[in-house]
């Protein structure tokens, strides 16, 4: 199961490294554009950009607690496929 506010930090710390992309299973990776992030043979659920989700955010507090940027989050997961709290 995937949390949504884990998932903000991950994003946060993504930032300047590449996206983040996010498997069923909980596990993500950074991957740099034009990657194969397939594991195992298995696409990710999502790839999240992070300067455009959180570059915005001066704290990691205000984006784990930016209502639009949870739900966008849990959306993009659910969409996909999968599971998704929020904690």
């Amino acid at each position: 199961m995937l949390h949504t506010r884990e998932l903000v930090k991950k994003i946060w710390d993504a930032q300047g490294y590449g996206n983040l992309a996010v498997w069923g299973d909980g596990t993500t990776a950074v991957i740099t554009p034009g990657d194969n992030p397939e594991r195992s043979g298995k696409a990710p659920l999502a790839i999240f950009k992070p300067i455009p989700l959180v570059g915005g955010f001066s704290m990691l507090d205000f984006a784990t607690h930016d209502a639009d940027l949870l739900e966008h989050i849990e959306a993009t997961i659910r969409e996909a496929g999968g599971e998704i709290e929020r904690d």
